[in-house]
């Protein structure tokens, strides 16, 4: 803090000249140097705090050992982030401990399944040991599966409806009553195209649909789409990859008759990241990552 040019009042209850020219016999120089070293410090720590403060407010981490590394500050709340790979690469697990680690958190989780059971995921949740059931009995969780085939034919109805035109005011998917999620898990974009074959027209309007009605919520939300193990297309039409904030990418890699996992944060707008692919590992704890170690050969 300071008062008039050359004046300061740290540590003193009157301001006292520091020019050298000014400087009288008895004043202690070492004890006032200290003090101000301890104000500048301190304003310097409360600084750090308030941007780490702003930081945890606007941006979140997954809770995956390793993976949050690859995360310069983590993930702006309210993006949307596409997690592509083949068969078996680890995009469910990752999504599902996602949501379970910020649903012990005290932040409502949805995860939309268009495949398999609510009871299959939750299952699949306790054989990591996680307790999805206390989860989705405190409300912070809900495991629900949902018909692509009844929104296809929502989006022909409202289609004819609006005469054909390509946007359409309606909410793309309905939440159980006072249910606002924070953050969504889409599983997966694939098994939605699928129910749009040969009206891909309809699909991308559902799509767009889709994310900007995450984002009009402030949603954070996560959608699955399946690629080959070492994909060079990230989603079924493009359209999506456009629509996306951020793209994490698993790999499921072939080397003679193993298989080696690996993921990379291939974009996230807004924010910064480690641009590398690194080994992945399924444990009996659930997906943990290690970013030291690169992998460079067979995801070319």
């Amino acid at each position: 803090m300071e008062g008039k040019k050359g004046v300061s009042t740290i540590g003193t209850s009157q301001p006292q000249e520091f020019s050298p020219l000014n400087v009288k016999k008895g004043i202690d120089m070492s004890a006032i140097k200290a003090q101000i070293e301890r104000e500048l410090k301190g304003q310097q720590h409360r600084q750090i705090k308030r941007r780490h403060h702003e930081e945890k407010g606007s941006h979140i981490f997954t809770g995956i050992h390793g993976f949050d590394e690859l995360l310069d500050h983590g993930i702006p709340v309210g993006t949307a982030i596409l997690l592509a790979g083949g068969a078996g690469s680890g995009k469910t697990i990752l999504a599902l401990q996602t949501l379970n680690y910020h649903a012990k958190n005290g932040k409502k989780c949805l995860y939309m399944s268009f495949e398999e059971s609510e009871d299959k995921l939750i299952r699949h949740m306790e054989d990591f040991g996680w307790e999805p059931r206390k989860l989705i009995q405190r409300g912070n969780l809900l495991v629900k599966r949902f018909n692509p085939f009844e929104i296809t034919r929502s989006v022909d109805a409202l289609l004819m409806k609006s005469k054909g035109e390509l946007l359409i005011d309606v909410q793309p998917i309905i939440f159980p009553d006072n249910f606002k999620p924070d953050l969504i898990v889409v599983d997966s974009l694939t098994a939605i195209a699928s129910a749009f074959t040969g009206k891909e027209d309809s699909y991308r309007i559902y799509i767009e649909q889709l994310f900007r009605f995450f984002e009009e919520i402030g949603a954070t939300s996560f959608l699955i789409t399946e690629t080959h193990q070492v994909p060079t297309v990230f989603s079924t039409t493009g359209v999506e990859e456009f629509l996306a904030d951020g793209v994490v990418v698993l790999y499921n890699i072939k080397r003679g008759n193993i298989r080696e996992r690996a993921i990379e944060v291939l974009k996230l707008r807004g924010a910064g990241h480690q641009k590398k692919i690194v080994a992945m590992n399924i444990s009996s704890d659930g997906l943990e990552v290690f970013p030291e170690q690169e992998v460079f050969g067979g995801v070319d």
